[in-house]
């Protein structure tokens, strides 16, 4: 069911990755410094084992801040609990809570301004929308969980990242190893969002992760100012010829959305806008 809450969430806030079309139109730069010294966070996720029960005083579900308030919480932590107890065939331990709260806490960190709790909401209706087309649709919403779950702008293996976080996080949580695997390769083809064909899951999520391009004219801009934000350590110069060369590539696909859905209700609109942005850079 959809996660959004009642009222709108406000605008939607942009896509991602280093090498994804999304990633390359928002928020890399080839050239962009890398700062060793990563935000405050209670984990690690390439040290971790993954996000445990809180009575592990030393488990990343422990340590976790609690997320800032949001108005679609309580509906994110009810999805994700029935989300993880279908996933795992009904078992009921360990507890959803503490994962989900651990990686609330990673959506609301405060470097984010278009990855957020309101970039996930928005992937996870769109999954709704989309999800007659998977094969799997409990995987694809996992993926959605987990895609953008580490995510640092000036750095390229968010995605690898946020992959191995999901075989750690799912494997303990008693999912299965292949409904696992399924998910970490999904979080890992968001790096290029070029589904193959008859991935039918990979259509679906990269989808809905793409979705944003096709907002109305308020919301895109609010998402590429967004973007902007979260690399304002790119100079202005390199961010406007970089994001051009990206809106270029984008516009020379065949086609952005794989699954016929997305394609029908979506594909016009997000060239209309990757359009309108590339002439607004080329001013």
């Amino acid at each position: 069911m959809p996660v959004s809450p009642s009222h709108p969430t406000g605008p939607e806030r942009p896509p991602h990755s280093d090498t994804s079309p999304i990633g390359r139109a928002g928020r890399t730069d080839p050239t962009a410094p890398v700062d060793p010294t990563e935000p405050s966070r209670p984990v690690d996720p390439t040290e971790q084992t993954g996000l445990t029960e809180p009575s592990d005083p030393d488990s990343p579900a422990a340590r976790a801040p609690a997320a800032p308030a949001h108005r679609g919480t309580d509906a994110l932590l009810s999805h994700w609990t029935h989300l993880l107890n279908s996933a795992r065939d009904g078992a009921c331990h360990p507890s959803p809570l503490p994962y989900a709260r651990n990686l609330l806490a990673r959506w609301a960190e405060p470097q984010r301004r278009y990855h957020t709790i309101d970039h996930l909401i928005h992937v996870l209706d769109r999954v709704d929308e989309l999800a007659h087309h998977a094969d799997d649709p409990a995987a694809v919403r996992l993926a959605a969980w987990f895609h953008d779950a580490v995510y640092l702008p000036n750095r390229s293996t968010n995605e690898e990242r946020s992959a191995r976080l999901a075989e750690r996080a799912l494997s303990e949580a008693g999912v299965s190893e292949a409904k696992t695997a399924e998910v970490a390769r999904l979080v890992r083809l968001t790096i290029s969002h070029d589904a193959g064909e008859g991935d039918h899951n990979g259509a679906t999520l990269c989808d809905a992760d793409l979705a944003i391009l096709a907002a109305g004219p308020r919301e895109y801009a609010a998402y590429a100012a967004a973007i902007r934000e979260e690399y304002a350590f790119v100079p202005d110069d390199t961010f406007r010829a970089g994001r051009a060369d990206v809106l270029r590539q984008l516009l020379a696909l065949e086609r952005l959305f794989k699954t016929p859905t997305g394609y029908g209700r979506w594909e016009h609109l997000a060239r209309r806008n990757l359009a309108t942005e590339l002439d607004l850079l080329s001013a």
